[in-house]
């Protein structure tokens, strides 16, 4: 259902070029920049939960994720990197869609329009990093921001969906 588009569509277009503003200035600063282990170290210097999170190891871009390779603020440090990853697509992912699901004939063509806007922006900013010789380009990053993006596409197809659903409910309960 094709509705005409409104003045908050554009906002969220709006949000969406903020967005991409705001990422290509943080992608543009260095890893020393924003390096978040001196406060993590002194924030969480008892360490909580180390016991529990020791046995947690794995792989990521074939890098070694764990306490013993990282340490314990370098540990914590990359699950706040990689939310932040997630975090800020799945935004962007939400701005485009909502910006772009009244100007377009459907929403499968809005989520797709979306998805294709936020995974590419996605890889431009990683081929961006591999230019900084302080930051690194992963490919993982690029499947990572897409699955934010995806996430936040999802929810908001759903929400919109059931917003609609329920505002037509009650338009048919006022007249009868």
């Amino acid at each position: 259902m094709r509705k005409t588009p409104e003045w908050k569509d554009s906002i969220f277009i709006l949000l969406a070029f903020c967005m991409m503003i705001l990422l290509y200035f943080s992608s543009s600063m260095s890893y020393q920049d924003q390096n978040v282990q001196p406060f993590l170290a002194r924030f969480l210097s008892g360490e909580p939960l180390k016991g529990l999170l020791e046995r947690v190891q794995f792989s990521y871009a074939g890098n070694e994720v764990s306490i013993q390779a990282s340490g314990y603020a370098g540990f914590i440090e990359f699950f706040i990197r990689k939310a932040a990853h997630f975090g800020s697509f799945f935004l962007l992912g939400t701005f485009w869609f909502l910006g772009l699901k009244n100007k377009s004939s459907s929403y499968v063509l809005a989520a797709l329009v979306a998805l294709l806007l936020t995974a590419g922006y996605a890889s431009f900013d990683e081929l961006r990093q591999s230019f900084n010789p302080n930051r690194t380009a992963l490919m993982e990053d690029v499947f990572l921001d897409s699955l934010g993006a995806m996430t936040g596409i999802s929810i908001s197809w759903i929400m919109s969906r059931n917003f609609l659903n329920n505002k037509s409910k009650r338009k048919k309960l006022k007249f009868r």
